[in-house]
């Protein structure tokens, strides 16, 4: 039974560790260009002024932007540019 509880506690141990070590994970820092271009769709589409493009206002988002913001690499999990 002790044996079983020491099993358990140390998968948890492990889990939480795991989880705990994801989250600290930080992003790259912005490029240049990237944060000319992030300036660019904030000022063009942010129309609540909160600084983020949210759900409704990349909807509003023309086809061709949204490509200049994946090819970028900015997003939330568009395709990164080789440099």
């Amino acid at each position: 039974m002790k044996k079983a509880l020491l099993i358990a506690v140390g998968l948890i141990f492990v889990a939480t560790a795991t989880v705990n070590a994801q989250d600290e994970k930080k992003k790259a820092p912005l490029t240049d260009e990237q944060k000319k271009l992030q300036k660019e769709m904030n000022e063009k589409y942010d129309k609540n002024k909160d600084g983020k493009i949210d759900k409704e206002e990349r909807g509003a988002m023309s086809a061709e932007d949204k490509k200049k913001m994946a090819d970028a690499g900015l997003g939330g999990g568009g395709k990164k540019k080789d440099k």
